[in-house]
């Protein structure tokens, strides 16, 4: 698992006494000094080798994010590690610094004499000594000094306590405005503008698709056929003419007339069937009656006379009409290869980007569309089902880093953390928003939600000193009034030995222990 990174957003101007005292809270981490984008701080060797001295009593490990090339070359000179971006401090391998002003017994001149060369000379000049009571008695004084000092270092040295506790934490947001530019004589990232390089990725897509056709256009119809029966009213025999008009009573009347002259002959009830088929303005498949629906004579002269009824349904009734080409079904279809060329490019696209970049969607275009990529089937006003469109066109989108929107997300974000507070590195959340703008050329401008939990920084050093020498009670009372914790927890301390009324005086035998909050 790597280690834990911690940063810190040095500001323009900043000098090695204030980096010191931020350093104070990051006892034995790894740290990140990320360097201003305008201005620049600790630009001397002197300012690097204090702060460089300061992490190593820490056992801090230092690392620098700089483009500064005078902080560069002196950091390479304290074998210090510098990155370009965030990223790849987290990907590269952090070197263990060294100073370069410390000597050691190595470094002492070549003739200076050994200790064994130097005893003979010693022995010489040093006068004889001879056993006095005096002596004796200041043996058994130091003797005595020594023991009770070794019983105070045992008193300093040997108890030991855990504390333990939860700082508080809170989530905090921000939403920065990013411009993605395409700006190739200036592709350079602007933290404090929210300025980010990017680029265009272009491909030609050709595709084919087909839809149903919406026009129709009639044929000529078949007419239904079938009989009817005339019913005798009256005693005396009726002719009916060829072509006399029958229909229905409900709805709309279906007509229908008699293809043959026939006579019912005399007397009330008799009948005869004559055979019928449905008129022009009622052809088609609307000539299809169920029996007993035609009741109707058309003539008042023969309706007076007569009764009518069909037994059985008519039938054999065709609405015939066929699908065409409509400019609709172009311009619906010309609409739909659009999209699905744009989709089809952005789904080739991804394959060639480089690690951390994404396209952004909303700007996913086709630069270039001629009538000649474009093929149809068929014409409008052909009779066709389906239409279909084979299409060519080249497709442009807007590629950026999204490594870079995050850390100008990221220096938002630091730039909100109250005094005293610290953001979890492995909180950190990145969400890109909506694109409010998206500019001729291809640059666009859009928002990146950035968010980190955020808690209490503690000083080690200073609470340990503060806690020294207490009585546990009172420790938990100093540490409930004095430093900010997680609602609904308290601290807890462990003491060894058990039987120890006070926590040690020696503040470095007091062992902190944060205890971090689910994310």
């Amino acid at each position: 698992m790597p280690p834990k990174h911690e940063f810190v957003q040095l500001e323009a101007g900043e000098d090695v006494a204030s980096v010191r005292d931020r350093l104070a809270f990051l006892r034995g981490q790894h740290v990140l000094l990320i360097w201003p984008e305008k201005g620049t701080a600790l630009n001397r060797k002197l300012d690097l080798v204090l702060v460089q001295r300061e992490a190593m009593r820490l056992a801090i490990r230092l690392a620098l994010v700089t483009h500064d090339a005078d902080v560069i070359r002196q950091a390479n000179e304290l074998n210090i590690s510098t990155f370009e971006t965030i990223g790849a401090s987290e990907r590269g391998k952090w070197r263990r610094g060294r100073s370069n002003v410390f000597t050691d017994r190595y470094d002492r001149p070549e003739d200076a004499p050994e200790p064994e060369d130097l005893k003979p000379v010693a022995s010489r000049v040093r006068a004889e000594r001879k056993s006095s009571p005096l002596r004796i008695l200041a043996r058994i004084v130091v003797l005595l000094l020594l023991f009770g000092l070794t019983a105070a270092v045992a008193i300093l040295v040997v108890p030991s306590a855990t504390v333990s506790f939860t700082p508080s934490q809170e989530r905090l947001e921000v939403e920065a405005t990013i411009k993605a530019e395409i700006d190739p004589e200036n592709a350079r990232l602007d933290v404090e503008n929210g300025i980010i390089p990017a680029v265009i990725a272009r491909t030609q897509i050709e595709e084919r698709n087909s839809i149903p056709t919406s026009g129709s256009q009639s044929l000529s119809d078949q007419p239904a056929t079938g009989a009817v029966v005339f019913i005798n009213k009256g005693n005396g025999t009726v002719n009916v003419p060829q072509g006399t008009l029958v229909s229905t009573s409900a709805g709309t009347p279906i007509l229908f007339r008699t293809t043959q002259a026939a006579t019912v002959p005399a007397g009330v009830g008799l009948q005869i069937e004559v055979p019928i088929e449905a008129v022009e303005v009622s052809t088609g498949t609307q000539g299809n009656v169920d029996a007993g629906q035609i009741n109707t004579v058309a003539d008042p002269a023969l309706s007076e006379q007569l009764e009518v009824r069909n037994v059985n349904p008519t039938a054999g009734g065709i609405s015939r009409s066929v699908n065409v080409v409509t400019d609709t079904d172009r311009e619906r279809l010309i609409d739909i290869m659009r999209q699905q060329v744009q989709d089809r490019a952005y789904t080739e696209m991804l394959p060639r980007l480089e690690e951390n970049q994404i396209i952004i969607a909303e700007t996913i275009h086709i630069a270039e569309e001629r009538s000649d990529w474009m093929t149809f089937d068929h014409e409008v006003g052909d009779a066709a089902d389906t239409l279909s469109l084979t299409m060519r066109a080249v497709v442009e989108a807007t590629v950026i880093d999204e490594t870079l929107a995050q850390q100008i997300a990221f220096a938002r974000l630091s730039g909100q953390i109250p005094r005293g507070h610290v953001v979890r590195t492995e909180t950190l959340l990145y969400e890109r928003g909506v694109v409010s703008e998206v500019q001729p050329g291809g640059s666009a401008v859009f928002t990146m939600v950035g968010s980190g939990l955020v808690v209490t920084q503690v000083n080690v050093g200073q609470l340990q000193g503060s806690l020294a020498g207490r009585t546990t009670e009172e420790a938990v009372q100093y540490l409930m009034s004095e430093v900010d914790q997680a609602e609904g927890t308290a601290p807890s301390i462990t003491l060894e030995p058990e039987w120890s009324p006070r926590l040690p005086l020696l503040p470095l035998r007091i062992n902190i222990r944060t205890e971090v909050p689910p994310a």
